[in-house]
């Protein structure tokens, strides 16, 4: 290795810091993220995506520390990967972590009536909301019989087969 700088792999603090902060920082950003809603990548606004990328910089700091060296940012993204690996087996073995984790499904309309304190609740404005039903092929609240907002930010409708029908 010889004309490599050793800063590359001198690390600036015990490689279990660096584990710990990953952990720290992952189980934070995951209730925070858990907290503020359900939108799946494909529904980000320019505003989510930007508040996405100023969240890993303002977090960068937390788990890197004073360390710039390539084996502390190895053992970092290896202890985040393993950590989203074992939130992923504990949510396929344990229902109770996974709606902790993921949460559970919210009923928005139901029989055409939109509930629109769970929207707010969920942060999706009434525009948003008219936007994915018209995508899902249904032009009126009445044609809808049930739409719920899935734990991965995406909104499943069921339409009304009555409504349908006199159309």
């Amino acid at each position: 290795m010889s004309g490599v700088p050793d800063r590359l792999f001198s690390l600036g603090m015990p490689w279990w810091e660096f584990v710990l902060r990953a952990i720290a920082v992952y189980v934070a950003v995951l209730v925070l993220m858990r907290l503020t809603g359900k939108r799946t990548v494909g529904q980000f606004t320019p505003f989510d995506l930007l508040v996405i990328v100023l969240l890993g910089t303002a977090v960068q700091n937390s788990l890197i520390g004073e360390d710039t060296s390539l084996l502390g940012g190895l053992i970092l993204a290896a202890t985040l990967l393993a950590l989203n690996w074992l939130v992923g087996r504990l949510s396929a073995r344990s229902r109770r972590f996974d709606r902790i984790v993921e949460g559970t499904p919210v009923i928005l309309v139901r029989h055409g009536h939109l509930f629109r304190e769970q929207l707010a609740r969920e942060a999706i404005s009434e525009r948003d909301f008219a936007i994915a039903r018209r995508a899902a092929g249904y032009a009126t609240l009445g044609e809808v019989e049930l739409a719920v907002l899935e734990t991965s930010g995406k909104i499943s409708f069921i339409g009304d087969r009555r409504a349908q029908a006199q159309n």
